[in-house]
C-alpha cells in the first residue's frame, strides 16, 4: 500500500473514531425491548412512527415490534413525511402497504389528520415512537394529541416510548396560543418552545385536560435523560425528523427562524447548505447587517456575515446575502427572539423593506397560527420593534415552567 492510501485509510479511521460517541441514555423503546415488551403481551399493536422511530443500533421500531414475541403489529400509522420519511413538507400522503412488513399503512396526514374508527379496527393499543424537535409548531405532537383524542374515544390504550426533547428540558419561550388559533402548527395550548419529552406532554394533555376523554396513557420512560442535556450530550444517533432537519443541531435552530420562515419574506437557509441557520436577502448588506445585529450583543448568539446564492426555495439562483446565526452558550440564548430581533434590524437599516409591507399577505394567517396569536404581528407592525412585542411573546413562560413541574418524568 503506497503513502498515499495509507494517509487516506488512516485520515478515515481517524474520523470514524473521533466521530463515535458513546450513548449515555436508553430511549423508551430500549426500555421496552429489556422488559421484553411485557406491556405489549397478548395485544394488537398499532405503531404511529416514522423512521425517528429506531432503536440505539439504528433497527426501526417498526421491525422490532413485527418480530417481537407475543406482540401482533396488525397496523402503522404515518405522520407528516410519512413511515418511511419519503414525503416533502406539506405533501398529503395515502394509505399502502408496508413492503418491508405487509403491514397496512393509515396516513394521518392526508384525508384525515386524526385516526377514524375504521382505521382503528381489531387494535387494541396504540403505540407512539417520534422523535420531535420540541417547538409548538412541528406537527409530530399535533398527531400525538389527535391520536390520543382518537384512543380516549375508542377505549384504546396509548404508549408513548419516550425520547429525548433536543432542545433540553429547561428552555420555554414563547407566548400560549390564543382561542382561535389553533391549527395543526399550534394545537396545544403551549409556548412556542415548551421543554417537555413527548411522554411528559401526553400526560399534561391527560393532566391539564386537554382532550374531551382521558385515554389510558402509559410513557415508557428514558433512562438516564436529564433535563439539563440537549442532543448532543445523549450521544444517540441522530435520524433527519423531516427533510430540513438533516442535524441534530439543526433542531436548535428551527425556533430561531421558523417563525419568520412562514412569511417567503428572506431566506432563511431552506434551500441552501444551512436551513433554518442563516437570514439573507437579495437587498442586504451583509457586514452593515451582521454589525448592527453584533452591536445588540444578544446573550448567547454571534452574527456572521454571509454571502449565497439559493440552490432553491427562497432566492433561488439570486445572489443573497445576510448573516449566519453562531449559538455561542445555547443556555443562554433565546432561540426564538433572534427572529424579531432579525426583523427589527431589517426595518431600521432598510426601511422599505419592512417586513409586514413587504411580504406577501397570503402568507399572513399562516404566520399567526404558528405565533399562536394575531398580536406579533399587528402589533409589531406599528414600529417594527421586537420591544413592543416582548412582554406579550414571554408573558406566560413563567407560569408554564411551574405548571410543567407538575408533569417531570426526569430531572
Amino acid at each position: 500500500m503506497n503513502k498515499f492510501l495509507v494517509f487516506i485509510v488512516c485520515g478515515l479511521l481517524i474520523s470514524f473514531s473521533s466521530s463515535a460517541q458513546k450513548i449515555n441514555v436508553k430511549t423508551g423503546i430500549e426500555v421496552l425491548k429489556e422488559a421484553n415488551f411485557k406491556i405489549l403481551h397478548g395485544k394488537r399493536v398499532g405503531l404511529i412512527t416514522n423512521p425517528t422511530g429506531v432503536d440505539n443500533n439504528l433497527k426501526s421500531t417498526i421491525d422490532i415490534l413485527y418480530e417481537a414475541p407475543n406482540v401482533q403489529l396488525v397496523a402503522l400509522y404515518g405522520p407528516e413525511h410519512g413511515v418511511r420519511g419519503d414525503v416533502h413538507a406539506g405533501d398529503k400522503i395515502e394509505s399502502f402497504t408496508d413492503p418491508n412488513t405487509g403491514v397496512p399503512v393509515h396516513s394521518l396526514y392526508g384525508a384525515t389528520r386524526k385516526p377514524t374508527k375504521e382505521m382503528l379496527e381489531g387494535v387494541d393499543v396504540l403505540v407512539y415512537d417520534i422523535q420531535d424537535i420540541g417547538c409548538r409548531s412541528y406537527t409530530y405532537i399535533s398527531t400525538m394529541y389527535l391520536a390520543m383524542q382518537a384512543a380516549a374515544e375508542n377505549n384504546i390504550e396509548f404508549v408513548v416510548l419516550d425520547r429525548p426533547n433536543p432542545l433540553g428540558g429547561l428552555k420555554v419561550e414563547g407566548n400560549l396560543v390564543e382561542e382561535g388559533f389553533f391549527s395543526f402548527v399550534s394545537q396545544l395550548r403551549i409556548p412556542y418552545v415548551y421543554g417537555l419529552t413527548c411522554g411528559e406532554l401526553a400526560e399534561m394533555i391527560i393532566g391539564e385536560k386537554m382532550i374531551p376523554q382521558p385515554c389510558k396513557l402509559t410513557v415508557v420512560k428514558m433512562k438516564k435523560w436529564r433535563r439539563k442535556m440537549n442532543f448532543e450530550d445523549t450521544g444517540l444517533p441522530w435520524i433527519p425528523t423531516s427533510p430540513h432537519i438533516p442535524f441534530a443541531h439543526s433542531a436548535y435552530f428551527y425556533p430561531v427562524s421558523g417563525i419568520l420562515g412562514e412569511l417567503g419574506y428572506m431566506s432563511i437557509g431552506v434551500g441552501y447548505t444551512l436551513p433554518f441557520e442563516m437570514f439573507a436577502a437579495e437587498w442586504i448588506n451583509a457586514e452593515e447587517f451582521a454589525g448592527v445585529l453584533n452591536a445588540k450583543r444578544l446573550p448567547g448568539v454571534t452574527f456572521r456575515p454571509i454571502h449565497l446564492k439559493p440552490y432553491y426555495s427562497v432566492g433561488q439562483g439570486s445572489n443573497f446575502q445576510g448573516v449566519q446565526i453562531y449559538l455561542t452558550d445555547f443556555r443562554k440564548a433565546r432561540l426564538s427572539d433572534i427572529q424579531f430581533h432579525i426583523m427589527e434590524v431589517a426595518a431600521q437599516l432598510y426601511p422599505d423593506k419592512k417586513v409586514f409591507d413587504h411580504a406577501p399577505e397570503n402568507r399572513f394567517d399562516m404566520f399567526d397560527k404558528v405565533s399562536g396569536s394575531d398580536f406579533i404581528r399587528l402589533e409589531f407592525s406599528k414600529n417594527h420593534h421586537f420591544a413592543d412585542i416582548q412582554s406579550y411573546w414571554t408573558k406566560d413562560e413563567e407560569a408554564f415552567r411551574k405548571l410543567s413541574k407538575k408533569y417531570y418524568l426526569y430531572r
